[in-house]
């Protein structure tokens, strides 16, 4: 009799997880032969791990990742020059807690938005909070959030998150208000946290960018000279995937 009343009040207390666990085991009568002890530690557990779902799920929700991906589905047998050993290693997150950066590279097709969201996924399941943003819109929203009164709030924002993802960086030349912004997310985020950076330019071409060539040297100081380094070569993937398809991959 006491078993609804029990189920009602741990879902009024948030213990939702123990409270689906408590159903289950009235499903199975012979859970009834554990001893106390045992029982109770499944509803905790169940609890635990509901508890952690919805903590990835609500930072998978807030990093707002471009693709659907995981390490785990890395395809190390397309060729695209993806140093293998240095993807275990910067899948396992180290170089996160040693607030160290990293650069994808490489023209495009070849998987550099999807290798960072694949890093941004572990990060979220790793406990940590991640941010993506492709580059032009970052800067689109930086203007419209000066103008409305948000400005400091997500500078804020970016400059707090544990994995910052900057994608599509170098598509065009920054303006002198970008070049403003981009300092002060870069050095904010300096020695605090971890940036990813995907481009079709080599890093070497980065400085050209950058109109101020002291907020050039600064903003590269920061961002490059800590960074490991992901250079992509070979053919592009979607290329490759329309060739097996039989599409005309020049259409």
């Amino acid at each position: 009799m006491l078993t609804h009343p029990t189920h009602d009040r741990l879902t009024a207390l948030g213990l939702t997880g123990m409270a689906k666990a408590l159903e289950d085991q009235r499903r199975q009568p012979d859970v009834e032969a554990l001893p106390f002890e045992e029982r109770l530690a499944l509803l905790v557990d169940r609890e635990a791990i509901e508890r952690e779902n919805k903590r990835l799920s609500n930072r998978l929700k807030f990093a707002g990742l471009r693709q659907t991906a995981t390490v785990e589905d890395a395809d190390m047998k397309i060729v695209r020059g993806l140093d293998k050993a240095l993807f275990a290693k910067l899948a396992a997150g180290d170089w996160m807690n040693r607030h160290q950066n990293l650069a994808i590279i490489g023209t495009t097709g070849l998987g550099k938005s999807w290798l960072a969201c694949a890093l941004g996924h572990k990060a979220c399941r790793d406990d940590r909070s991640v941010l993506y943003h492709r580059v032009p819109r970052l800067f689109d929203a930086l203007a419209l959030a000066r103008g409305d009164g948000r400005h400091a709030r997500m500078l804020k924002t970016l400059s707090r998150v544990d994995l910052l993802i900057l994608d599509d960086w170098g598509l065009s030349a920054i303006s002198q208000d970008q070049a403003r912004d981009l300092p002060e997310i870069i050095d904010d985020r300096h020695g605090r946290g971890s940036t990813i950076v995907t481009s079709q330019l080599a890093v070497e071409h980065w400085h050209e960018l950058i109109p101020t060539p002291t907020s050039a040297d600064a903003i590269l100081d920061r961002l490059v000279h800590n960074a490991h380094r992901l250079i992509l070569t070979g053919e592009s993937i979607r290329k490759t995937e329309a060739k097996r398809a039989g599409l005309d991959a020049k259409k």
